[in-house]
């Protein structure tokens, strides 16, 4: 009987720690669980003030920025259009770009000023800016817009500012406006005329005309960049990394 008595209570003492070792997993098990359901919550919430931030970021006629960083960037260079240097210059950088583009916007801060002050500033090469529309009808709002305040000399001005305030693609923010902002904003002193130039049948021809030249040439995506020299036929490049790259191209087309 003493035997089997103690058999039975070795049996419950197994039992009893299984238990616990049961509870303490299932415990475990609800520290993980909470902790990943946490951690989604706040990676949400993350989620959500990014987007909340890039939403508010641009895309506002009412606090367009930067009309002075673009204005001193550009100062003292010749404009013809949408050409920005010397007209001298044996070399052309072109770039086929919509205002839309992000990535576009991403070159226009860290490329372009580059460009600009380097191979542009020594009058070694001009900056060429293409409209290739792919991102829908704001983007050939835009384009247009461009096209006619490089018609008063203030083409780059209204680009390049242009992509200091994009909004979200898509997102209905390019508004006449919008436009009409950037354009005071990027000096165009004629505003009745430049209103009239960007509705016109010949600043849209021309927004057609250069997006299908991108894509003659076989380009598929925004930013694209192309070298012309003197008299010679576009030579595209791409998407290059870096500003050295695209002046390491000038050097070997010479």
């Amino acid at each position: 009987m003493s035997g089997r008595r103690d058999r039975e209570r070795r049996r419950e003492e197994r039992l009893q720690g299984e238990g616990e070792a049961a509870g303490q997993e299932r415990r475990r098990r609800l520290v993980k669980l909470g902790s990943a359901v946490a951690f989604l919550a706040v990676a949400a919430l993350l989620v959500a003030v990014v987007i909340s931030q890039s939403q508010s970021d641009g895309g506002d006629a009412s606090d367009v920025r930067d009309t002075a960083l673009v204005a001193n960037e550009l100062r003292g260079l010749a404009q013809d259009g949408l050409i920005l240097g010397d007209p001298a210059a044996p070399q052309t950088i072109v770039e086929f770009g919509d205002l839309q583009c992000p990535a576009c916007k991403q070159y226009a801060t860290e490329v372009i000023p580059e460009l600009i002050e380097g191979p542009v500033r020594r009058g070694d090469a001009r900056l060429e800016f293409r409209n290739f529309v792919i991102l829908g009808p704001q983007s050939s709002l835009a384009a247009a817009a461009a096209v006619a305040a490089g018609r008063q000399g203030r083409g780059w001005n209204f680009v390049e500012l242009f992509y200091r305030n994009q909004g979200i693609e898509h997102s209905g923010y390019v508004t006449d406006e919008f436009l009409a902002a950037i354009a005071r904003g990027a000096g165009v002193p004629d505003m009745a005329r430049w209103n009239a130039d960007r509705g016109s049948a010949t600043v849209k021809r021309e927004v057609n005309r250069t997006s299908a030249q991108a894509s003659n040439l076989g380009l598929t995506g925004t930013p694209s960049f192309a070298i012309q020299s003197r008299g010679g036929a576009l030579e595209p490049l791409g998407l290059p990394g870096s500003a050295a790259e695209i002046e390491s191209a000038l050097s070997q087309a010479d």
